[in-house]
């Protein structure tokens, strides 16, 4: 028996992969109107004979990790969606974000207990991504929680 391979789907997501750093704005709760910047670094790779991508996210402010995650990508074989995995130093629990690639852009949504969760991904110029995650509380409203700009190593 031949062993399944990965389609076209699971190429788009090699997009992912590398190492990449750059700085991050964060916008903090109403209560705080000032926004702080971050350092941070993405590092994926393609695992698993290309059906997955894993990474490791690092966040720093002041010299020192301030925040940390590990994310799996892959594809659901029945809807087609991009999944995102994602595990934090918060200790929250697991987040499974789905959403699709438009283009250059991948858009993924998730719902936990504290709301909704938008992250957009954008490869639109060489060798750069920028991220975007917003929140809501009733999926209608969205805000800004951080702004990210990163190049590719």
């Amino acid at each position: 028996m031949d062993m399944p391979k990965p389609g076209p789907g699971h190429k788009r997501l090699e997009t992912l992969a590398g190492d990449w750093t750059g700085q991050e704005t964060m916008h903090l709760p109403q209560s705080d109107p000032k926004a702080s910047v971050a350092d941070a670094r993405i590092v994926n790779r393609v695992a698993c004979d290309g059906f997955w991508v894993v990474g490791d996210y690092e966040q720093r402010m002041g010299g020192a990790v301030s925040y940390s995650g590990h994310s799996v990508f892959g594809l659901d074989p029945t809807s087609g969606e991009v999944l995102l995995h994602w595990f934090d130093s918060t200790g929250t629990g697991i987040d499974v974000f789905r959403g699709t690639f438009e283009g250059a852009r991948l858009s993924l949504t998730c719902k936990n207990a504290m709301g909704f969760f938008r992250l957009l991904w954008d490869f639109t110029e060489k060798g750069k991504l920028r991220s975007r995650m917003d929140f809501s509380q009733d999926g209608v409203s969205w805000a800004a929680r951080f702004e990210g700009a990163y190049e590719k190593a």
